[in-house]
């Protein structure tokens, strides 16, 4: 099985391809850490890690892309890029939720909580992306929006750990709440290689994907503008 999977949802432009056999697993993979520009970086990365793995596009099985929340453009370019790629190829397509790509990249960092942990992005405006997962990784509940001392109150027994940019925000709402909660992992991004390898454990596959938007954009049409126009 070849799979590419894509990622541009936060702050790293990443592109992965995974080969499978019965005797082997590769990995390859190609990710920067930005803000912007992610448009511009993901077509030269998908070309450089199917050159690395000796693919062309038509040996693709699936395409992947993290559907959000985050960047609402940003979530929007691997959506659109992996659409195009799966049309073209006639591959099929996976996608999942850019926190539980974190739930996988937390084990991949090497932390291995023994209960349910927390990932905790911060989405401004003092509200979090928030998921609930089991040790395994595996979604117990989220993606949610939510005002830290809300998310403090949805949190299980027992939880004392959370990753994330927003780990220190919901440690600071449970400690006014009288819990203890371990902040961790505060560079964690979802990535490629999170993601291509949830895709190949996964047999769920797509129609077609589409953006996971927690909030509306923060562009809004100027309504008596468009009314003088009309």
């Amino acid at each position: 099985m070849n799979i590419l999977a894509l990622d541009t949802s936060m702050g790293v432009c990443s592109a992965a391809v995974l080969r499978t056999t019965d005797s082997s697993r590769t990995l390859f993979v190609r990710e920067e850490a930005m803000l912007r520009g992610h448009a511009e970086a993901l077509m030269p990365m998908v070309e450089e890690v199917l050159n690395e793995a000796g693919l062309a596009p038509r040996d693709l099985g699936t395409v992947a892309a993290t559907q959000g929340p985050g960047s609402f453009t940003g979530v929007r370019i691997a959506i659109a890029a992996a659409r195009g790629l799966a049309l073209v190829t006639g591959a099929s397509l996976y996608g999942t939720d850019s926190l539980t790509v974190m739930a996988r990249a937390v084990r991949r960092a090497g932390l291995e909580p023994a209960g349910t942990f927390a990932i905790s992005v911060d989405a401004h405006r003092d509200k979090l992306y928030l998921g609930l997962f089991d040790s395994e990784g595996t979604r117990l509940e989220g993606p949610l929006l939510c005002a830290p001392d809300d998310a403090v109150r949805r949190l299980p027994e027992g939880l004392s750990v959370a990753a994330g940019n927003g780990a220190r925000l919901l440690a600071e709402a449970a400690a006014a709440h009288g819990r203890a909660l371990e902040p961790a992992l505060p560079d964690l991004q979802p990535g490629a290689v999170a993601l291509a390898e949830l895709a190949g454990e996964s047999t769920d596959r797509l129609e077609i994907l589409r953006p996971l938007y927690l909030r509306p954009p923060d562009a809004k049409p100027q309504r008596a503008a468009l009314e003088r126009r009309l």
